[in-house]
């Protein structure tokens, strides 16, 4: 059975047996790495709920659907679920921000840190910074735990 089949099925049924309203399921597939990506998103009128407490249970529904279509396909691929784009436009808010703050330590020549984000957010800028025209600039996570940020750093002050 092809992945995208596999997830679309799997993820209708979770969401049916856990009576979450939804209207379609949208699934994209690119290469991350080595490793196929499965970009999902779900709209429903009711996004809150699939969405949870600072994405808990976004969180929650994708690594039981992530466990459930490993566990089927036994093929070693990557999830991203979203709700709404909900987590597309917090990806666009951290870039944004990154942004932002390159141009304060281009500008100030200070260290400039972002607030504390989760793995995935810290990774996406780390990631954006990476692939775009910042040479002049490294990225550092510092802190523990939940308190975790990522640092913007000017290279070569002059």
């Amino acid at each position: 059975m092809e992945i995208d089949k596999s997830l679309n099925e799997i993820l209708e049924t979770l969401l049916t047996k856990v009576e979450a309203p939804f209207e379609e399921i949208h699934i994209e597939k690119e290469k991350s790495g080595d490793k196929d990506l499965y970009r999902i998103n779900i709209e429903t009128e009711d996004p809150s709920t699939l969405i949870g407490f600072h994405g808990e249970n976004i969180q929650a529904l994708q690594h039981l659907l992530k466990v459930i279509a490993w566990k089927q396909t036994q093929k070693d691929f990557n999830i991203l679920l979203d709700v709404d784009n909900y987590r597309k436009k917090q990806e666009d808010n951290v870039i944004n921000l990154a942004q932002r703050k390159v141009e304060m330590a281009r500008k100030t020549k200070k260290t400039q840190v972002l607030p504390p984000m989760s793995p995935y957010f810290r990774r996406v800028v780390h990631m954006y910074l990476a692939e775009q025209d910042y040479k002049d600039i490294v990225s550092e996570s510092i802190g523990e735990g939940d308190h975790r940020q990522v640092t913007i750093i000017l290279q070569n002050p002059s």
